[in-house]
């Protein structure tokens, strides 16, 4: 059974969406593993956040045009909006690292960036199997329990690195910018394991 009915295609919206996410998530790491030749790169990363922000207002629209979707129009609504929000994130994290003046990195804003970028990976790799769910089923809720996974393991870093660098920074104004960073950085995998969860739901709603 297809997650949404070809003439609509909201699948090829999703998976789109799901590329141009993971395509920024990748574009950020390597941001933060090459700051100091950076600053074109943040300018790309604003354009590809844009043509995620024009692929969910189509998803929008398209539930507008649509007089009956196979799926409650806000559960629709949900996924696109979440999914939209860690590009968001993402987006808003390099933004801020440009705008604070970051001079370097920290090592857990790199270790953040490769675990959320782990979490976009499967996400993307579950909207694509979510077209054909009922074939897909275990690849789909194997993905989600990885996820959650990622997100606790995105927690526990957050956690000793808020640690440390409340020991180690004494520049408080350093100290600001770098903890607002970790936390953004995490707040995108947080938002990974919401749209797990809407996935997840799909599944357990719709069979």
């Amino acid at each position: 059974m297809k997650l949404f009915p070809k003439e609509v295609q909201f699948s090829d919206n999703f998976e789109e969406l799901a590329g141009k996410i993971q395509e920024g998530s990748v574009l950020f790491l390597e941001i933060l593993k090459d700051y100091r030749n950076s600053k074109g790169r943040i300018s790309q990363l604003k354009e590809i956040e844009q043509q995620a922000d024009v692929i969910t207002h189509r998803i929008y629209q398209d539930l507008h045009k649509t007089f009956i979707t196979p799926l409650d129009r806000e559960d629709i609504y949900s996924l696109a909006n979440k999914m939209d929000s860690i590009m968001d994130m993402i987006d808003e994290s390099a933004s801020k690292m440009n705008l604070y003046r970051i001079k370097e990195p920290l090592p857990a804003h790199i270790k953040l960036a490769v675990i959320l970028n782990r979490a976009i990976a499967l996400l993307n790799r579950s909207i694509h199997a979510m077209r054909n769910r009922s074939m897909n089923v275990r690849t789909i809720l194997d993905a989600c329990v990885e996820i959650n996974s990622l997100e606790n393991e995105a927690d526990h870093v957050m956690r000793e690195s808020m640690a440390e660098l409340f020991e180690r920074e004494k520049d408080a104004i350093e100290l600001i910018k770098s903890k607002e960073l970790l936390e953004r950085i995490e707040e995108a995998t947080d938002i990974c394991e919401d749209v797990s969860n809407i996935l997840e739901g799909f599944i357990l709603k719709y069979g």
